[in-house]
C-alpha cells in the first residue's frame, strides 16, 4: 500500500511540472512578439537585445520546457504502469496461496522475473523524473541569460556546484544499498 501511494505521490508531482512547463511555453510564446528598444547603457548589463537573439532566446527557454514536459508525462506513464503491476502482483500473490502449490519452482522463477520487470518500470520512471527536474534546472539559466550574459554565467556557476552536491553519494548511501556483485557489469541498475 505505501509504495502505490509512493507512485501516486510522484504522479501527481509529475502531473503539476508537466502542466507548469506547457503553461510556460504558452506564456513564452506570447512574449515572443514583443520587442524592446535598444540603448547603450542596456546593451551592456542585459546584453544582445536585438529582435533574432531575443527570439533564440525565448526558443531555446520553450525547447527546455517542452523537454520538461515530455519527461515529465513519461515519468507519469511509468509510474502508473508500475503502480499497476504493484497491484496485479498482490493480486496474483492472494490467486497463488488459493491454488495448489505444485510448481513451486516455476512460480518462484516467473516471480523473479516479475519483480524485475517492476524494477525496471520503476526505475526508468525515475530516470525520466530525474531528466524532467533537469530541464527546469537548466531553463532557470536560460531565464537569466533573457536579462544578459552575467547572470547567466554566474548562475550556471553556481548551478553546476549545486547539482555536483545533489548528485554525490555518501559512504552512508552505499552500505543501504549493499555490496554489488562482481559478476554484474558497473553500468547495471541495480
Amino acid at each position: 500500500m505505501l509504495a502505490v501511494q509512493t507512485l501516486r505521490n510522484y504522479i501527481m508531482a509529475s502531473t503539476v511540472l508537466a502542466t507548469t512547463a506547457i503553461t510556460l511555453v504558452s506564456l513564452i510564446s506570447v512574449f515572443m512578439g514583443a520587442s524592446s528598444a535598444l540603448t547603450a547603457s542596456s546593451m551592456l548589463i542585459y546584453g544582445n537585445k536585438t529582435h533574432l537573439l531575443s527570439s533564440i532566446k525565448y526558443f531555446t527557454i520553450s525547447l527546455c520546457f517542452i523537454s520538461a514536459f515530455v519527461c515529465n508525462v513519461q515519468a507519469i506513464r511509468y509510474y502508473a504502469h508500475t503502480s499497476l503491476l504493484l497491484g496485479i502482483s498482490s493480486l496474483q500473490n492472494s490467486l497463488l496461496h488459493e491454488e495448489k502449490k505444485e510448481e513451486k519452482e516455476n512460480e518462484t522463477h516467473r516471480t523473479n522475473e516479475f519483480v524485475e520487470y517492476v524494477t525496471n518500470g520503476l526505475n526508468k520512471g525515475s530516470h525520466f523524473w530525474s531528466f524532467g527536474l533537469r530541464a527546469f534546472y537548466v531553463s532557470f539559466t536560460l531565464f537569466l541569460w533573457m536579462f544578459g550574459p552575467i547572470p547567466m554565467v554566474a548562475f550556471s556557476v553556481i548551478m553546476c556546484f549545486c547539482l555536483y552536491f545533489l548528485d554525490m553519494t555518501t559512504e552512508h548511501s552505499r552500505v543501504l544499498h549493499g555490496p554489488r556483485d562482481s559478476d554484474k557489469p558497473l553500468g547495471e541498475t541495480v
